[in-house]
């Protein structure tokens, strides 16, 4: 509602109108009026009617908000209108030079969306835009149109630029949505025509005997969850249990028989198994897989954060932990008394930056030719996102003051980039930088999955064990946990889920809404005007207690993580790829080059070179996966689709007999075991593992050729060069060899050791000097963001000087980069500046958004 608010604000309007205007290649009007059309439908005509008239009168263009029309096919009943947030409405000529008769009307919603890495999530934007092609098409088939305007076939969406809400304007064409609209509209009114009269309905006992179309994961913000929760936790039906566990109708015909343990069983994916198995044992089922992730070793840095719902990048307090090679530090715990600041979200970073510093100069002094690399461990990947969304506003300000000091030292002022005096922030120190420069490491290696800069430890659970009860539960890491702790009582899902959902804390960074509300209300007070916080104690008192929760939760996963599952031969391997890839980090670091780059602003040929990087990334994950994971090759190997892996049962010993279920994989293929009745081949004591410059050589697993029986044609003669050592009727994962790799013989597998990114870094020969003394044969490598910054800022100077930005020219040149840059005099909205407020009791949820 902050939001909305700033949208009709004048200091906004004009530049979201002007914006939304001028991007849609209309011409510039000759000014821009505000009205209000005060959710009401005949004054929403009246606006209408009257914003008409301004533009084919005057030329100006009308930002209208508060409208109110008839929902779709519904005009002249007594239905709920649609409610658009604002429109647009501006002069529409004819032809060139012709008298403007007409006007266009542009539907518009506010959506306050957080941005993360300085962009908004495509999916969030899709589904405002859905909700702008309602009021569209409700206005365009709306009788009191004003004659002579039409709905425009875009649309506009005003989003946040910055962490600070600041307004800014983003068009989509509408065709598509408004053709899905139609659809959709059209079959709710079939629908409701086959229904009789709804107030001769009792809701209840017509909802308790509808077939359930219920699931945990996408159901839970609706009104009827519980009731519908509870309708399937109180059925003896065993269908019911699976529908409550949000197994998918396709599937729940072929696992029934794991519930009534009658039904023959048909193909069911090995998670859908363990979840079914361990919901009704209360037991976690464990992978078998044995740990891939550096949690807990030296080097990493243990994170936790409590978010403030003020602001996109707003932190209550952070907790950090560095593990040393003499074990686990204490948690340092931090309050910040300005949690919606640039001056907090600094003070993280220096935080951050002091251990990220001092676990890299231990590594450095423990192996200076090969150091351990670094990893942030944080419970889940919305902390994640938070540290890297901060990291990417101080790089943006930071790069703005390099050109700013450029402007300085050439005697220009500093200007924002549409011509505003700027405030120039302070210097990002070098320590700071680090945690900067490896946070935006992991953006920029986000695609990579072999890469591990942010360590997930919820998802580290997830690989080891499966918790019973709905998946969605297993998001959060104090539901998981407990179902990896072997040697305890059962646990009954539901009212383990129950004690969670009813958790005034969290261990992410997202709050519960009690506890968010709680601290808002001890940082604001009872009335406008008081110091913040408002109640210092209880302000510090609450940010502890979610903090104490967080770590005392994170302490306790350590803990199962070290105790209940041993390391696997790989996690050094795995490691040793990320410590490749971190040389070229810290170089990139040591030379301020190409260090401070969002993803948002690499360039497109370093995407495209870099496919073929990616494709040995991901097939090196996948050799991993199936190497180090019984459920994923099982599922792997069941797989119709997969070529690489299949399912093999010994049928004879003397010598070795396979029955293979693989049409691929038969007479002349050579094989390798990686699985025998779901235990890892990899992780025998007998097998070694050796990292060498180009791969990892694994020696000792059983490698041959298969041979037709001509007395059945599914079973092979297999002649291993290690002898495996299974029995009749064991069962194997096999894979096909030459997936892994070309070596013609069976002494050992050898699985490509992924490159490193190696474009727009610098090389190693690369020094402080080299782009000084060699420009043109460094300006791709180790270009310094000093020199970039400055280069950047004669372009902006020229173009401003020759009349081709903001707000000299039309159409309006949109600042894509403009993350988290301020400009003087910017009178930024305080999310804090009244006191907590109940929500009003004329609206609901629907009616915000």
């Amino acid at each position: 509602m902050t939001f909305e608010g700033l949208v009709q604000d004048k200091r906004f309007a004009s530049e979201v109108v002007t914006t939304a205007v001028g991007g849609l290649g209309l011409d510039r009007p000759t000014g821009v009026v505000i009205r209000d059309a005060g959710v009401d439908v005949m004054k929403t005509a009246a606006a209408l009617a009257a914003a008409h008239k301004d533009a084919i009168v005057h030329g100006r263009a009308t930002l209208i908000y508060h409208l109110a029309v008839p929902f779709v096919g519904l005009d002249g009943s007594n239905a709920t209108t649609t409610r658009p947030d604002f429109a647009v409405v501006a002069p529409r000529h004819p032809d060139a030079g012709g008298e403007v008769s007409a006007s266009w009307l542009i539907v518009g919603d506010a959506k306050d969306y957080q941005r993360v890495r300085a962009k908004i999530d495509d999916s969030k934007l899709m589904k405002g835009f859905l909700q702008v092609a309602l009021g569209a098409e409700s206005a365009a088939q709306w009788s009191q149109l004003p004659d002579g305007m039409e709905v425009h076939t875009s649309g506009v969406l005003a989003v946040p630029r910055n962490t600070s809400l600041n307004p800014t304007a983003v068009i989509e064409d509408l065709t598509d949505h408004r053709d899905e609209v139609r659809m959709r509209v059209v079959e709710r009114q079939t629908e409701v025509a086959r229904f009789p009269d709804p107030t001769a309905i009792d809701p209840l006992e017509h909802l308790a005997h509808l077939a359930a179309h219920f699931d945990p994961a996408s159901c839970a913000a609706c009104d009827l969850f519980i009731f519908c929760r509870n309708e399937l936790q109180l059925s003896k039906d065993p269908a019911d249990l699976l529908i409550e566990l949000g197994v998918k109708p396709e599937i729940r015909q072929q696992a029934i028989g794991l519930v009534d343990k009658t039904t023959p069983l048909g193909p069911v994916s090995s998670s859908v198994r363990s979840m079914i198995e361990a919901s009704l044992s209360g037991v976690g089922v464990k992978s078998r897989q044995r740990r891939l992730d550096p949690i807990g070793s030296p080097g990493t840095v243990n994170v936790v954060l409590a978010k403030s719902d003020g602001a996109t990048l707003g932190v209550y307090g952070l907790a950090i932990q560095r593990v040393t090679a003499q074990g686990a530090e204490a948690w340092d715990v931090t309050v910040f008394d300005n949690p919606d600041s640039d001056a907090t979200r600094r003070q993280i970073m220096k935080l951050l930056g002091k251990q990220l510093f001092d676990a890299l100069s231990n590594a450095v002094k423990a192996n200076s030719a090969n150091p351990e690399p670094v990893h942030v461990v944080v419970p889940d990947t919305g902390t994640a996102d938070l540290l890297v969304g901060i990291a990417d506003s101080i790089a943006g300000s930071e790069l703005s003051r390099l050109r700013w000091q450029r402007d300085r030292n050439q005697d220009r002022p500093a200007l924002t980039f549409d011509g505003k005096p700027a405030v120039i922030p302070p210097r990002l120190p070098e320590k700071d930088r680090t945690a900067v420069s490896f946070l935006l490491e992991q953006d920029r290696a986000r695609t990579m999955r072999s890469r591990i800069p942010i360590v997930d430890l919820r998802a580290a659970f997830a690989a080891l064990v499966t918790a019973g009860g709905p998946a969605a539960n297993s998001l959060r890491v104090d539901y998981l946990y407990p179902w990896a702790v072997s040697g305890r009582v059962t646990i009954d899902f539901r009212a383990h889920g129950s004690v969670i959902e009813k958790s005034p804390h969290t261990v992410g960074a997202q709050l519960t809404t009690p506890q968010s509300n709680a601290i808002h209300k001890a940082f604001t007070g009872d009335k406008p005007g008081l110091p913040r916080p408002a109640k210092p104690a209880a302000y510090d008192s609450l940010v502890r207690d979610e903090l104490t929760y967080k770590t005392d939760v994170f302490d306790k996963c350590l803990a199962a993580l070290d105790t209940e599952f041993a390391a696997s031969k790989l996690r050094a391997a795995l490691r040793q790829v990320e410590g490749d890839s971190q040389i070229v980090w810290r170089r990139r670091l040591d030379l301020h080059a190409f260090d401070l780059v969002r993803f948002s602003r690499t360039s497109r040929f370093w995407r495209n070179d870099n496919v073929p990087v990616l494709e040995a990334d991901k097939l090196f994950v996948d050799q991993l996966a199936i190497l180090t994971s019984p459920l994923a090759a099982h599922d792997a190997a069941v797989d119709a689709g997969n070529r690489r892996v299949a399912i093999a049962r010994v049928v004879g010993t003397s010598p070795y007999v396979l029955e293979v279920d693989s049409r691929r994989i038969g007479d002349e293929s050579r094989v390798v075991a990686l699985h025998v009745n779901g235990e890892p081949c990899v992780e025998e004591p007998t097998v070694t593992v050796k990292i060498q410059k180009g791969s990892f050589k694994i020696s000792n697993m059983a490698i041959g050729p298969l041979a037709e029986i001509s007395a059945d044609p599914r079973q092979f003669e297999w002649d291993p060069h290690h002898d495996p050592g299974v029995a009749v009727g064991d069962e194997l994962v096999v894979a096909d060899f030459a997936w892994f790799s070309k070596n013609t013989g069976d002494a050992f597998l050898n699985v490509p050791r992924p490159s490193v990114d190696q474009r727009s870094a610098p090389k190693p020969d690369c020094t402080h000097d080299s782009y000084g003394d060699d420009p043109a044969n460094h300006q791709y490598c180790c270009k310094p963001h000093e020199v970039s910054e400055a280069t950047w800022s004669d372009e902006l100077a020229n173009r401003r000087a020759s009349g081709r930005l903001n707000p000299q020219t039309w159409p309006p040149i949109v600042d894509s980069d403009a993350f988290d840059v301020a400009a003087v005099g910017d009178d930024l909205p305080d999310p804090a500046a009244e006191p907590a407020a109940a929500p009003p009791d004329d609206l609901s949820m629907d009616d915000v958004e």
